[in-house]
């Protein structure tokens, strides 16, 4: 009997061992709910975080559900046991480096979920480091270049005058800034 339930256990494809891990699966332009109901139809453990936005119709304003990261389902699974996973419907693959699938670390997908259930207000904001030059695309400095000082609490944006050698620094809402490429 305890045979057999260790078996069922390994042969489960979302089952929670240690050879599974957290990866992103890239998933077909809005399909991140049908991708993470049919893996979890399979028996793995699809997570999609989202958060709610009002948005206007012609006649009503209605508040909707969207991904955080849309495009992406984080899915937990043995790489051994991927092809379930690929072939399933929405699925475009698992993110990687270069050809190799690379888990996510356990620590940001539980932040993550620490987010999501926190119920306080969450939204995407763009991925900047320090030293990335940005364009502000929202609020009072709407089109205003510069270099990020500082991501920690609240990116700081720093704008220069090459001539005085000179430099403002100023706190932005993450939300205003977008990276120049």
């Amino acid at each position: 009997m305890e045979i057999a339930g260790r078996m069922k256990t390994m042969s489960t494809p979302g089952a929670n061992s240690g050879a599974h891990r957290w990866y992103g699966l890239r998933v077909k332009s809005n399909c991140e709910q049908v991708a993470s109901t049919v893996l979890r139809g399979k028996g793995f453990d699809p997570f999609v975080p989202s958060y709610k936005v009002r948005r206007r119709w012609s006649d009503r304003l209605r508040e909707v559900e969207r991904p955080l990261f849309p495009g992406y389902v984080f899915c937990r699974l043995d790489l051994a046991n991927r092809l379930p996973v690929l072939t399933s419907q929405g699925v475009v693959g698992i993110v990687g480096i270069g050809k190799s699938p690379a888990p996510i670390e356990d620590r940001e997908m539980e932040a993550i979920r620490a987010v999501v259930t926190s119920g306080l207000p969450a939204q995407p904001c763009p991925f900047i480091h320090r030293g990335d030059r940005v364009r502000i695309g929202y609020g009072p400095l709407r089109g205003v270049e510069g270099v990020v000082a500082s991501t920690e609490d609240r990116p700081q944006l720093v704008v220069s005058v090459g001539l005085l050698q000179r430099s403002v620094s100023v706190v932005l809402d993450p939300a205003w800034v977008r990276v120049v490429h």
